[in-house]
């Protein structure tokens, strides 16, 4: 493929909104404050975490850029952005999220290996580009195939970025075939966000998204796309993102023995308030976000100020202020929803979130039943403290 290129050096980073939390420069990897993630449905392009393996990949010359679809097809064929661009266009909203959200929370339980994110490594966009159960079809792949005549059952992702991980080769990931031939799946390769042009932090000129689904699948800068036979083989397939059982630690693990996580669990995040926040006793608002991956609505969030003894029902809202109904025709099936709740805080308090989706699956209550060495897929209660700043004051006079 030409047109496009991953430099080696990290000299012509793109320029970010100061406001975001770096969480590692090189390569850089940075989170938005939790509250701009609760300030729009759909988040701003600036204010969407950044995920990175190495330096952000530059574009040449767009009129040369290629995306290559060969492997177990009997029709291999290059496609331009112009190519992509003639197929019908489909929006969709749908929440990408790291398989690290919350990590830090989890490595203090024990140590972790990983990025450290608070709870805002997440994103609701609205992405435009063609559906990948269209794309196939320039190939002989009709859509709801789950296996070619080849034998291909897997279709892998190829970037031109470049990781260590790798071995200075590129990233790549993969989804089963079934998946990506199901236009109900809404795989796209998108070409937009939120209307406009990818910008290079997140993709430009082409990247996959594949909703509901960890995004480390959702691959960036994309270069080709393989039909083969098993799954990808890449690190971040075999030796990464995996969810292991506390018991597993760097001596014992035996990455063979899981698979590739794909779906996140049920997960939702206290935003209107800090880990340790101050506020003048009375009425608080608690405010976040809840997301559960494969399409599954949220159908519940619990509100609990005093550590999980009582509950209350949080209000749940996607665009506009309409109430939110799981699984609803009116829904966005692969997007989060934003909870609200007024509550009378007692003096100091645990204030804790918790959500339940379509398919009665609830947040686990504790980190450490959870814990794994990657520091992976934290979906447990999130809880923040809030302290009487008047209490506080009256105790120093």
């Amino acid at each position: 493929m030409t047109g496009l290129r991953s430099p080696s050096d990290y000299s012509q980073e793109p320029p970010r909104h100061p406001a975001l939390r770096i969480n590692s420069k090189e390569p850089f990897n940075a989170e938005p404050p939790r509250a701009a993630l609760i300030s729009s449905y759909v988040t701003p392009i600036d204010f969407f975490y950044k995920r990175n393996h190495g330096p952000i990949p530059i574009v040449d010359d767009i009129e040369r850029y290629r995306v290559s679809i060969d492997g177990l097809v009997k029709k291999p064929i290059q496609l331009s952005m112009a190519d992509i661009r003639k197929l019908p266009k489909y929006d969709v909203t749908a929440t990408l999220q790291c398989a690290g959200n919350r990590r830090t929370a989890m490595s203090k339980t024990r140590t972790v290996k990983g990025v450290g994110w608070d709870v805002a490594a997440l994103g609701n966009a609205t992405w435009g580009g063609a559906k990948l159960s269209d794309v196939l079809e320039l190939v002989g792949i009709s859509k709801l195939t789950t296996v070619t005549s080849l034998g291909g059952k897997h279709v892998e992702f190829i970037s031109v970025d470049k990781c260590k991980e790798e071995n200075g080769g590129p990233y790549k990931a993969s989804i089963p075939l079934g998946q990506a031939t199901n236009p109900e799946a809404d795989v796209l390769l998108a070409y937009e966000m939120n209307g406009e042009v990818l910008n290079r932090d997140h993709g430009y000129p082409l990247r996959v998204v594949v909703p509901g689904v960890i995004g480390a699948r959702s691959v960036k800068w994309l270069d080709k796309i393989s039909i083969i036979q098993e799954e990808c083989q890449g690190f971040f397939m075999q030796k990464d993102y995996k969810m292991f059982p506390p018991s597993v630690n760097w001596d014992n693990i035996n990455w063979s023995t899981r698979r590739p996580q794909m779906d996140f669990p049920v997960q939702c995040a206290i935003c209107s308030l800090e880990d340790v926040d101050y506020v003048k006793q009375g009425k608080i608002t608690v405010a976040g976000y809840a997301v559960s991956g494969g399409g599954r609505g949220i159908e519940r969030v619990d509100i609990s100020v005093d550590g999980g003894k009582t509950w209350v029902e949080a209000q749940r809202h996607q665009k506009g202020s309409e109430p939110y109904v799981s699984d609803d025709m009116n829904s966005d099936k692969w997007a989060w929803v934003l909870f609200k709740s007024v509550v009378e805080i007692p003096g100091n308090a645990e204030v804790i979130a918790k959500a339940v989706d379509s398919a009665a699956n609830v947040q686990p209550e504790n980190v450490a039943d959870i814990w794994n060495l990657r520091g992976i897929l934290n979906t447990s209660w999130h809880r923040v403290r809030v302290r009487n700043a008047l209490q506080i004051a009256n105790s120093n006079l």
